[in-house]
């Protein structure tokens, strides 16, 4: 069984490396409708869609142009995003996403972060570098 530590991971859009990623998260979820009828002891069901959504969270840097910068509200773009590293043979999964919102905050004691949130367009695949 391979473990990976979160340090590993990364993300683009597109080609381009997403600057001051602190992580990211995706989910994925199938949609399913009733098919049982009358007279039915155990419910039955047919699959319908299916979707993804997800985050990344950076401290944010306005000169990253190609990640932060292409991730603006309503932008549709391309997000890889590799778990255990963009190294040959690694997974990673791919898809494209419309940004969907981008919270920053920043603490007296801290640096400004920026999560920026999407949901995915189309079929989110996996496969290795």
């Amino acid at each position: 069984m391979a473990v990976h530590a979160g340090q590993e991971g990364t993300a683009k859009v597109g080609a381009n490396t997403i600057a001051e990623l602190r992580g990211w998260q995706f989910t994925q979820t199938a949609e399913t409708t009733d098919t049982s009828t009358i007279g039915t002891t155990a419910r039955t069901h047919i699959l319908t869609v299916t979707t993804w959504e997800g985050s990344f969270t950076t401290n944010w840097d306005e000169t990253d142009s190609t990640g932060q910068g292409a991730m603006t509200i309503g932008a549709s773009v391309t997000l890889n995003m590799y778990p255990e590293g963009a190294a040959g043979g690694d997974t990673f999964f791919s898809g494209t996403a419309t940004i969907t919102g981008i919270d920053r905050n920043a603490d007296n004691d801290g640096v400004v972060n920026a999560t920026y949130s999407f949901t995915g367009s189309g079929a989110l695949t996996e496969a290795t570098v």
